[in-house]
C-alpha cells in the first residue's frame, strides 16, 4: 500500500493516513515551542512596565488586562479567516506565517516608548497568535488515528508545558543574568527579546520544511468558501460541539489568565516586598513556572484515561479539576510563601485538564474538510472568554484582589462541568474507539 493510505506509526502514536513520522516529529518540535513563545510575552510584559516604561505597580493590573482586551479584538476579527485559510491552502504556510510575527512582535516590544505604542506591537503579536495557536490546534486533531488522539493530545500537553518551563525559565531569567553582566535594565530588556524574537524566526522555518504540506482533503471534496465561513456556527447544532466550544471559552482564559496575571501578581508582591524588578520578574516566573510544570507532569497521566473515557465524561472531569485548582487559590496569602506552593500545583493540574478535555472533545467531533473552520470558532470562543475574563480580571486584580481573576474562572469552570454532566446524560456521543474494538 502506498503512504496515502497505510497508518505510520510514531512510537505509541498511529498517525492518520498519509501523515509521516517526519511530518509529526516536526509537529512535536513545534508544539515544544510554539505555547512557549506565546506565553512569554505576560513575562517580558512585566519586565518591560516596570523596568522600560516606569509603570506604577498600581496600574499594571488594568493596563495588562486592556491589553489583553486588544489581543483579542484582533483575534476574534481573524481566527474565523485563518481557520478558511488554513482549510483552502493548508496548515503550514499559515503556521509559519505565524511564527515570523511572533518574532516581529518580540524584536518591537521594548522598542515601546508608551503604553500605546506597547498596544500596537501586541496587535502584531495578536496575529501571530491567530495562525500559531489555530494551526497548533487544527494539526494536533489532524496528525493523530482516533484512537491515539488522548494519547497525542497529551503529549502535546506535556511538550506545551515543557517548553513554556524551558523557554521561560531561561528567557525569564536573563535579563538578570545580563544585569548581572554590566548591562542596563534596558538593554537587557531589548537583548532578551531580540534573543526570543530570535528562536520565533528558526521555528517558522522549521515549520516550513518540515511540516505535511496541502489541505486533509482533495481540492474536489472541499466545501465551498461560504459553507466554510458559516460551517463553525453551524456544526454547534452538536450538542458536543457547542460543549467544546463552551469549554473553549473557559479554557483558553485558564491559559490567559495564568499567564497574565500569576507572573504579574508574583513580580508585584516581589517589589512590595522590596524586590529590585528584575528580581521579582524572576520571582514571579518562578511561581508560573511551578503550575507549568505541574502540568508537564500531569499531561501523561490524564491523556490515556480521556482516550479510555467517553470524551464528554473526560471534559466533565478536567473542568472539575481546572474549578478545584483555581479555587484554591483563594487560600493563599503572599504567593511567595512555601506553602503556596500546594495551590500552584493544583492549578497547573488543573489548565492542563482543561486544555485536554476541550481538544479531545472538539477534535473527535469536528467533521475533517471543515476542521479548520469549526477550530477557528473554537479559538474565537476562546478568544471572547479571554476577552470577559482578562478585562474583568485586571480591573478586579486592581481594585479587589490580585486572587480575584482566578476566582472567576474557578466558578466558570465549575459552570461548565455541571453544562458537562447535563450534556452526556443527554446526548453522550460515541465511545473511544479503543473500547469499541
Amino acid at each position: 500500500m502506498n503512504e496515502n493510505t497505510t497508518p505510520h506509526k510514531m512510537g505509541p502514536i498511529t498517525l492518520a493516513p498519509s501523515v509521516l513520522p517526519r511530518h509529526a516529529l516536526t509537529y512535536l518540535y513545534a508544539a515544544f515551542v510554539s505555547i512557549g513563545l506565546v506565553t512569554f510575552v505576560s513575562i517580558g510584559q512585566a519586565y518591560i512596565l516596570n523596568e522600560h516604561l516606569k509603570i506604577p505597580i498600581s496600574q499594571q493590573g488594568t493596563i495588562s488586562g486592556n491589553l489583553v482586551f486588544w489581543t483579542e479584538i484582533v483575534t476574534l476579527l481573524f481566527f474565523v479567516p485563518a481557520g478558511v485559510l488554513m482549510d483552502r491552502i493548508g496548515r503550514k504556510p499559515l503556521y509559519s506565517a505565524g511564527f515570523v510575527l511572533l518574532a516581529l512582535a518580540y524584536a518591537l516590544y521594548p522598542l515601546s516608548r508608551s503604553v500605546d505604542e506597547l498596544t500596537l506591537y501586541r496587535m502584531i503579536y495578536a496575529l501571530g497568535i491567530v495562525a500559531v495557536t489555530g494551526a497548533l490546534s487544527t494539526v494536533m486533531i489532524d496528525y493523530p488515528a482516533e484512537q491515539s488522539r488522548g494519547k497525542l493530545i497529551a503529549i502535546t500537553g506535556f511538550l506545551n508545558g515543557l517548553g513554556i518551563v524551558m523557554l521561560n525559565q531561561f528567557f525569564g531569567g536573563l535579563p538578570m543574568r545580563l544585569i548581572a553582566k554590566g548591562f542596563s535594565g534596558n538593554d537587557a530588556g531589548l537583548y532578551t527579546h531580540l534573543a526570543i524574537a530570535g528562536v520565533a524566526l528558526v521555528s517558522a522555518v522549521v515549520v516550513g520544511f518540515g511540516l505535511k504540506g496541502g489541505t486533509e482533503v482533495k481540492k474536489e471534496d472541499r466545501p465551498p468558501l461560504r459553507t466554510l465561513v458559516t460551517s463553525g456556527i453551524r456544526c454547534a447544532k452538536n450538542p458536543r460541539i457547542l460543549l467544546s466550544y463552551a469549554a473553549a471559552f473557559v479554557a483558553r482564559g485558564d491559559q490567559s489568565i495564568i499567564g497574565t496575571f500569576l507572573p504579574l501578581w508574583g513580580t508585584t508582591a516581589g517589589i512590595a516586598m522590596g524586590m529590585a524588578p528584575a528580581e521579582a520578574v524572576k520571582k514571579g516566573m518562578m511561581i508560573f513556572i511551578i503550575s507549568q510544570g505541574a502540568a508537564l507532569l500531569w499531561a501523561p497521566v490524564i491523556g490515556p484515561l480521556i482516550d479510555r473515557w467517553n470524551r464528554v465524561t473526560a471534559l466533565s472531569v478536567c473542568m472539575g479539576l481546572a474549578s478545584i485548582g483555581y479555587l484554591s487559590l483563594g487560600l493563599i496569602g503572599n504567593p511567595h510563601e512555601p506553602g503556596s506552593i500546594i495551590s500552584f500545583v493544583l492549578l497547573g493540574i488543573g489548565q492542563i485538564s482543561a486544555f485536554l478535555g476541550s481538544q479531545s472533545l472538539i477534535g473527535q467531533e469536528a467533521p475533517k474538510a471543515e476542521r479548520g473552520s469549526v477550530i477557528g470558532m473554537f479559538n474565537i470562543s476562546g478568544a471572547v472568554g479571554i476577552l470577559v475574563i482578562t478585562t474583568l480580571g485586571g480591573r478586579l486584580f486592581d481594585s479587589m484582589s490580585p486572587k480575584a481573576p482566578f476566582m472567576v474562572v474557578g466558578a466558570i469552570n465549575a459552570l461548565v462541568m455541571l453544562a458537562g454532566i447535563v450534556v452526556r446524560l443527554k446526548f453522550p456521543g460515541k465511545a473511544p474507539v479503543s473500547n469499541q474494538q
